[in-house]
């Protein structure tokens, strides 16, 4: 994996977090998955450990979750 991609479920934390991951490392270095929209992401989202919104996964398979906004069975409903 090239990119990291940051992990978020629409919330105003998210929103706020995806913003500054975007202005810290740049738009072409990070794929944004917005789970709400594109549920079908969550079962990837969890193999890589994520456990809560915001997540930014690094591109060497670290899980860095940021300021909480929702953990991940939450997001599932």
């Amino acid at each position: 994996m090239s990119k990291s991609i940051f992990y978020h479920a629409g919330c105003p934390v998210c929103i706020s977090a995806e913003h500054d991951i975007v202005n810290l490392v740049g738009s072409s270095n990070v794929d944004i998955v917005h789970l709400g929209e594109d549920p079908s992401q969550i079962q990837a989202a969890e193999k890589h450990g994520v456990k809560s919104v915001p997540a930014l996964l690094t591109p060497n398979g670290n899980v860095l979750h940021l300021n909480f906004g929702a953990s991940i069975d939450d997001v599932k409903g």
